[in-house]
């Protein structure tokens, strides 16, 4: 007789495998480390889809970059991978009535926040924009610093908001955190007037301040400059 193997059970796996690789708990801090899951629900467009995998690159490395989806998955699918590899977030896109939403839970009892998306940039088209776009590829090694603007003296909205935010990324210690490893940063800004929030990303770089741009450059390459063609090294830090 045919042996059906279960395809359920196959794609699950598929779709944990990325994140079962991450560790749990924070060796440094012992908090636990949140981990996501991004994924849209129901139909969306081309640029709604690139906006999604722009939105997994921000959650990295705690998330499933690659995760499968698939028509007949529902919420319920996901709350059972969830829970054995230690997702903690759901952020889930979705298009009702043309109009995009972002879906930001808890697992697995929420809360839930619900946002309108009215605007929105695309990775690619800033990339495009800038004339030296910034792309290393230890940036996504490290999750972002989480900075939020505005929301203090809210009502409970807010600072539902704010705890959701706050606990969606990983804590830091500022007295062993390494500044090297600090090279993205998630900025959310609640404007009171307009009630709107904007969520921006960014790449961030150390870099020496108060000295010349030669002597910047030399820092920040680590290379040996070439004085042959000088009498002193003097000249090269004042030319």
């Amino acid at each position: 007789m045919a042996r059906f193997k279960n395809k359920k059970n196959k794609k699950v796996v598929a779709k944990s495998a990325v994140v079962k690789k991450q560790p749990n708990v924070d060796q440094v801090t012992g908090d636990k480390i949140p981990k996501s899951f991004v994924f849209s629900r129901g139909k969306l467009p081309a640029p709604l889809k690139q906006l999604e995998l722009d939105l997994r690159k921000v959650m990295l490395p705690y998330t499933a970059l690659k995760l499968r989806e698939k028509k007949r998955n529902n919420l319920k699918d996901f709350l059972n991978v969830a829970g054995p590899i230690g997702v903690t977030h759901f952020l889930m896109l979705s298009n009702p009535k043309s109009i995009p939403h972002l879906r930001v839970a808890r697992t697995p009892q929420g809360p839930t926040l619900t946002f309108e998306i009215h605007e929105y940039a695309l990775a690619a088209d800033i990339a495009r924009s800038q004339a030296r776009p910034r792309c290393p590829q230890e940036l996504f090694k490290n999750s972002p610093l989480i900075v939020l603007s505005g929301f203090g003296g809210g009502g409970q909205h807010l600072k539902l908001t704010t705890i959701m935010f706050q606990n969606i990324f990983p804590a830091i210690d500022i007295n062993t955190v390494n500044l090297s490893a600090c090279q993205r940063i998630v900025l959310l800004n609640y404007n009171s007037e307009t009630k709107l929030i904007d969520f921006r990303h960014y790449s961030i770089r150390l870099q020496p301040v108060g000295v010349s741009r030669r002597i910047r450059k030399f820092v920040q390459n680590h290379q040996v400059p070439d004085l042959r063609g000088l009498q002193d090294v003097s000249d090269f830090v004042t030319k």
